[in-house]
């Protein structure tokens, strides 16, 4: 690893909250009753949801082992900070969840347990997991450094009576129709489109989609960084113009951080949503399903040369252990219990998402509308982020760029071509 990604993960350290969890007790000699932490993801509608759903699954693994697991559920604007503290101090919980964007650049760090050969057999076998998940769980040539637990994707919600009121027949298909569509359901409380505009991470997400879309890459083939092209330029600025521009996005989105967008969504707020597996959350605000519909996202009408037909990036949660827990053997353990064909059902059904094991793929659960999409999504038009060690850094620096051009925005400062670029090219200079 590059001294220049230590610096940025001992920055990133010192900028995160305080732990407020260590590593599990007891010891592998099995002396001590074993007691693991487990930071999970917030994938539901708010963490306390998370906690709820989760709690129930965690007392099964616990009567069924005797282990213990504590768990909190971390908000995404904290959670990438939270594990490169971790991974740099040796201190934190014995198993997380992490974004699998993340995998190279934390296994990169040599915090996480390699999941070798001899290591996924403890936890069911390589073949129980998808390819494609597992492909991105860790850096090309490597073992991966975790395995994948929920699949997702990112699809266009889009709420029927709004469309029918507003004589819209069928959900856009192109960026010019989102914009027109959001111009016609504007008005009034409610506004065409929700962004989660000051979500560094999400804003990276639709950032590497719209440059895929607009032939740019963010990496080059040696991985170093190539964020201020001309195509990632255009790329970025037409994310940003839905709100700047098209003024189908409320300026107050540009605040966004906490899945606000969602709600936004289930109250009405919103007529559309870009969003990885939402329905789930959607019913926890008592959205029923058939209140909404679900579409690709969209493409450009005319893309320009080299642009490619990639409307989401191969989205997922995964698992990793820390090296520095004292109960390895426990730990796997939860991972197997979790990525058993039970819980798979169970969590990706609740959640929505879809599983991460091949034994379960074809179950009912996942024949619902949305799934359907988010499959259709992930075999012919999703694409992997890029698999290198400075990827997490990527999401944090132009995630932030975004955020603040949507401040831009929100303030009716002007978004152009030239401070799109001058935002891409500091967050370049900050990766040397």
């Amino acid at each position: 690893m590059s001294r220049r990604h230590l610096g940025i993960l001992a920055v990133a350290a010192l900028a995160a909250a305080t732990l407020t969890a260590c590593g599990g007790s007891g010891s592998e000699d099995g002396t001590a009753a074993k007691t693991l932490t487990y930071w999970a993801s917030n994938q539901g509608a708010s963490l306390e949801a998370d906690k709820a759903i989760l709690q129930p699954e965690l007392d099964k693994f616990t009567q069924q082992t005797g282990i213990k697991v504590n768990v909190e559920v971390v908000p995404w604007s904290d959670l990438l900070n939270r594990l490169l503290t971790a991974a740099t101090s040796g201190q934190g919980p014995d198993v997380v969840n992490i974004g699998n964007t993340w995998s190279a650049s934390l296994q990169a760090t040599g915090a996480l347990v390699e999941f070798d050969d001899a290591t996924l057999a403890k936890v069911g076998g390589k073949d129980r997991f998808v390819p494609a998940a597992l492909a991105a769980a860790g850096a090309p040539g490597k073992p991966p450094a975790a395995v994948p637990l929920y699949s997702l994707a990112y699809a266009l919600y889009y709420n029927k009576k709004a469309f029918a009121d507003a004589g819209v027949t069928s959900p856009p298909s192109t960026w010019e129709q989102v914009a027109e569509v959001g111009r016609k359901l504007t008005g009034g409380d409610r506004w065409g489109l929700a962004v989660e505009g000051a979500n560094p991470s999400e804003n990276a997400h639709h950032a590497f989609t719209f440059s895929q879309q607009y032939g740019g890459e963010w990496f080059d083939s040696a991985g170093k960084p190539t964020f201020d092209t001309p195509q990632n330029v255009t790329a970025v600025k037409r994310y940003v113009d839905l709100m700047a521009v098209d003024r189908i996005v409320n300026p107050s989105n540009a605040e966004y951080a906490q899945n606000q967008s969602v709600s936004d969504f289930a109250n009405g707020k919103a007529a559309m949503l870009l969003w990885q597996a939402a329905g789930s959350n959607l019913k926890s605000q008592n959205m029923a399903p058939d209140a909404y519909g679900i579409a690709p996202v969209p493409f450009p009408a005319a893309p320009p040369a080299g642009g490619k037909k990639v409307n989401s990036m191969v989205a997922g949660i995964n698992m990793a252990v820390f090296k520095h827990t004292k109960n390895r053997d426990a730990a796997l353990e939860f991972v197997k219990f979790m990525t058993s064909d039970a819980e798979q059902v169970a969590l990706n059904k609740t959640y929505g998402s879809l599983p991460a094991v091949a034994t379960v793929a074809g179950d009912p659960a996942f024949a619902a509308p949305e799934q359907k999409v988010l499959q259709q999504t992930l075999a012919t038009t999703a694409a992997p982020l890029p698999q290198v060690p400075d990827e997490s850094t990527f999401e944090t620096l132009v995630g932030t760029a975004i955020k603040e051009l949507f401040a831009d925005a929100a303030s009716g400062r002007p978004v152009t071509e030239e401070s799109v670029r001058q935002k891409l090219t500091r967050a370049q200079q900050q990766m040397r």
